[in-house]
């Protein structure tokens, strides 16, 4: 069995800007990189993630929606715009978010291939706000959902999870799973909250699990939530690939958030999840960074999740 973790990332994930204040910089990566790079951590293989095509666009998204892309990422060359109120791109931002959706597919290539036991995906823009027609706060391709639905059609498995523990809820991927029984979608979240959906009952999908977290809930009101909600549903559930959407924004330190977790709270969480994927997934996990704002507090959770996936 493969023993290592592999870090997928690229260059111009570092140079996709939506400008000046805005939260979701490059210097995110760029302080993951860096914590990445430290100690035991830094030995781990690292692999330059290829462009999506359409093709493996269309797994989740409509064509409406990646021919408008198209345009706007040309348009996009000459001067930055905004795919909405939140989400904007310049002229680096075509093949940063098609490195980040292409960084999903050949992680999980490798570890179904048994080359690697799990992977972390460093990458920016964010997905897991990304719908089927549109961008939406700060992502413009759903890259875990495009790996998840990869992982259905192309490597034909029969079930594959998605467990999402950043701070807000990720709707795009939820409404994925809401048309594909064989997608299961878990997510803990402060609510109400930004996007303003993850309501328990918005749903009677059993294979999607909301759990809401109160602002200032803190450590013990996550930990009860995978303890005696997601983990379970997660084993009934017995995935064949477990695919981590990795937000670090629940950290108390985090400028856009209040769920005030810590560090070990991620480590925590990840052991967890490893452990159900050790039972139904011959281990088989990809992780992809999706939010946290704080830039110490980002590398320092990536840190720790990168090595509970490690064993380092």
């Amino acid at each position: 069995m493969a023993e290592k973790t592999g870090i997928w990332t690229h260059p111009s994930c570092l140079k996709h800007d939506p400008g000046p204040g805005h939260p979701e910089q490059p210097a995110r990566l760029a302080a993951v990189l860096k914590g990445l790079s430290e100690g035991k951590l830094g030995a781990l293989p690292r692999f330059e993630a290829p462009r999506a095509t359409e093709a493996d666009l269309f797994l989740v998204h409509t064509l409406d929606y990646v021919t408008e892309l198209e345009e706007a990422f040309a348009d996009a060359q000459e001067h930055p715009l905004a795919l909405d109120p939140d989400t904007l791109i310049n002229d680096a931002s075509e093949d940063a978010a098609h490195r980040a959706a292409g960084a999903g597919l050949a992680a999980a290539n490798a570890v179904m291939e048994g080359k690697l036991q799990n992977a972390f995906c460093a990458v920016r823009p964010p997905g897991h706000h990304a719908e089927a027609g549109h961008a939406m706060g700060f992502c413009v391709f759903n890259n875990a959902a495009i790996a998840a639905r990869h992982l259905l059609e192309r490597h034909h498995l029969a079930r594959v999870a998605v467990v999402d523990f950043d701070v807000h809820h990720g709707n795009g991927t939820q409404h994925v799973a809401e048309k594909d029984a064989r997608l299961f979608y878990a997510s803990s979240h402060q609510y109400p909250f930004y996007p303003g959906t993850g309501s328990p009952h918005e749903t009677d999908k059993r294979n999607v699990v909301n759990v809401p977290l109160e602002a200032m809930s803190g450590s013990k009101s996550f930990h009860h939530a995978y303890d005696k909600v997601i983990f379970p549903a997660l084993e009934k559930f017995a995935p064949q690939f477990l695919i981590i959407s990795a937000g670090f924004d629940a950290h108390h330190s985090d400028p856009l958030a209040q769920v005030q977790l810590r560090e070990e709270d991620f480590g925590w969480v990840t052991q967890g999840l490893m452990k159900i994927a050790a039972r139904h997934a011959d281990g088989r996990i990809v992780s992809f960074l999706e939010g946290g704002y704080n830039l110490d507090a980002l590398a320092a959770c990536a840190r720790v999740h990168v090595a509970a996936l490690a064993g380092v």
